[in-house]
């Protein structure tokens, strides 16, 4: 009897030692073989993504085992479409089958509103126009008594006001003050055309102009000018002289009158007759 139990003893340690011994090579092999399970030790270096367009992008990265996370941003310096940013960085070692972020540039960008440059100087107003995310276009000088200040702001050829809404990114041409010239030339005559020869005429010219309308217009294209100051000619019919810059003044109306008016022509009072009879009445 006392043999029995001691060979079911012996069988009882010899399962368990069998078993550890079991549990120690399945130990091993499974460790072993954790790294190829998860690619632990296989790392890759990142590739460029930066300035690399969204599709090229997607290419690298897929053909290399990356997961992708995409977001966007906007750059008014780059082309849209391309990678701005990458996570991780270029030249990190990672493993395959991580997760990469990039960040794309908008294709459209978001609209801001157009700030207020008129009458401040250029370089106020290129400070504003960066600070607004927009861009210095063109500059145009015109001949005007504020040297150096914004006369205009204009958006794709056309003067554009405080406020209204433009994609960032956008040209701002901008019209500046370029004092008055020291150089006088003849005073355009206008009078009897219309308002459309006779503006491009004193536009063309360096000159600036304040326009009255008087009565009912129809056409404004079509308004003749019948009245404009100063004159081609002065009274004794010599040349008028202006400068560029100086403004001048028109009154229009849709028809011309009878007879149009000049600034003498209406300011000129009556003369009073002169008496050359011989009056002997103080004799």
């Amino acid at each position: 009897m006392a043999l029995i139990k001691e060979k079911y003893k012996q069988s009882i340690w010899f399962h368990l030692l069998l078993m550890l011994l079991v549990a120690i090579v399945f130990y091993v092999i499974f460790f072993s073989s954790l790294g190829s399970i998860t690619g632990h030790g296989e790392q890759i270096k990142m590739p460029v993504l930066v300035n690399k367009t969204f599709g090229d992008a997607v290419k690298i990265l897929e053909k290399e085992g990356f997961d992708i996370d995409v977001d966007s941003a906007f750059d008014l310096k780059k082309d849209a479409g391309v990678v701005l940013s990458q996570m991780p960085d270029t030249g990190a070692f990672v493993k395959r089958g991580r997760t990469v972020f990039i960040i794309v540039n908008k294709s459209q960008a978001p609209l801001t509103p157009m700030p207020d440059l008129m009458g401040v100087s250029f370089r106020s107003a290129e400070m504003v126009l960066r600070s607004n995310k927009l861009r210095l276009g063109d500059t145009v000088h015109r001949p005007d008594i504020a040297d150096g200040a914004i006369l205009e702001q204009m958006y794709n050829g056309r003067v554009i006001k405080a406020g209204d809404m433009i994609p960032q990114g956008s040209k701002i041409t901008l019209v500046i003050g370029d004092g008055l010239g020291n150089v006088e030339f003849d005073v355009p005559e206008v009078l009897g055309m219309t308002y459309a020869e006779g503006a491009a005429i004193i536009s063309a010219s360096g000159l600036q102009f304040i326009d009255i309308w008087e009565g009912p217009i129809t056409d404004s294209m079509t308004a003749v000018i019948y009245y404009q100051y100063p004159e081609a000619k002065n009274e004794f019919g010599g040349i008028n002289r202006i400068k560029q810059g100086e403004l001048m003044d028109l009154k229009i109306r849709q028809t011309a009158p009878a007879k149009t008016n000049t600034p003498n022509q209406g300011n000129k009072q009556p003369k009073k007759p002169v008496n050359n009879s011989n009056d002997d009445s103080d004799w």
